[in-house]
């Protein structure tokens, strides 16, 4: 498991471009990154999903992150929003239509959304050479996942290849969390910011596939039943019987 010895800032000359989507995957990532860079920028993308909850978790967490972390306040720049609404459109899924949550007949779950952090990066890349970032930093993990092929790190492998062939510079991608359990994403965003830090992702961010904010849950808001938040509130009672164990 990744601890915080290992994420001190090793690279100050260098800057850092995160995909940020609002959600605790992302919202651990971008205090990892602040940690680890001199400077963080952040980058998201309105694909056509099908609430815009995700987009104002993304302001909530940028928010509250620049009020209680004075230290990484001085680190984080500009956050730019992309908007993809028409990708939506073609690569429709349970997260863009109104479609029901379920394993399709090719063994993949309905909220697949075809390519999407492939064009995610392609895009972002574009966005890091123009402002002199060289790393990309991600959220993908294909430890506890919902099964996307574009999650795996053969995959991100392969893009970062592409990408740094294509751009004739190299362009790395990140993937702090890439071998973490969600217990372990909890428990890394502990070690980053401490309570302060998990309150902030508890309360702000948000991973709820239906968007549903009513109800505040110990790890969370959400409906508590589609499998991005079975697998938060999984992760969650893992991370306290780690912290009870130790």
């Amino acid at each position: 498991m990744t601890t915080i010895s290992d994420i001190k800032p090793t690279c100050e000359s260098q800057t850092a471009l995160v995909l940020f989507s609002g959600g605790q995957d992302s919202a651990t990532c971008l205090a990892w990154a602040l940690e680890r860079y001199a400077r963080v920028e952040t980058i998201g993308f309105h694909y056509g999903q099908r609430h815009d909850v995700e987009m104002q978790a993304r302001v909530d967490v940028r928010k509250t992150l620049l009020e209680a972390f004075p230290e990484w306040s001085t680190r984080l720049g500009e956050d730019q929003i992309v908007d993809l609404s028409g990708y939506g459109d073609l690569a429709t899924s349970a997260l863009t239509s109104d479609r029901a949550i379920q394993m399709e007949a090719d063994g993949l779950p309905s909220t697949f959304v075809p390519g999407r952090n492939l064009v995610f990066l392609s895009v972002a890349s574009a966005y890091a050479y123009r402002r002199g970032h060289g790393v990309m930093v991600g959220g993908m993990c294909e430890t506890d996942f919902s099964g996307y092929p574009d999650c795996r790190r053969d995959t991100l492998d392969a893009m970062q290849g592409a990408l740094s062939l294509g751009l004739a510079t190299d362009m790395r991608i990140e993937t702090p969390l890439m071998a973490q359990t969600k217990a372990e994403t909890w428990s890394l965003a502990y070690e980053l910011g401490g309570a302060d830090l998990i309150e902030l992702i508890r309360t702000q961010s948000h991973t709820c596939y239906l968007g549903e904010r009513d109800h505040l849950h110990d790890w969370g808001y959400g409906c508590g039943t589609c499998p991005a938040c079975e697998l938060r509130a999984k992760g969650w009672s893992g991370w306290k019987v780690m912290q009870a164990s130790t």
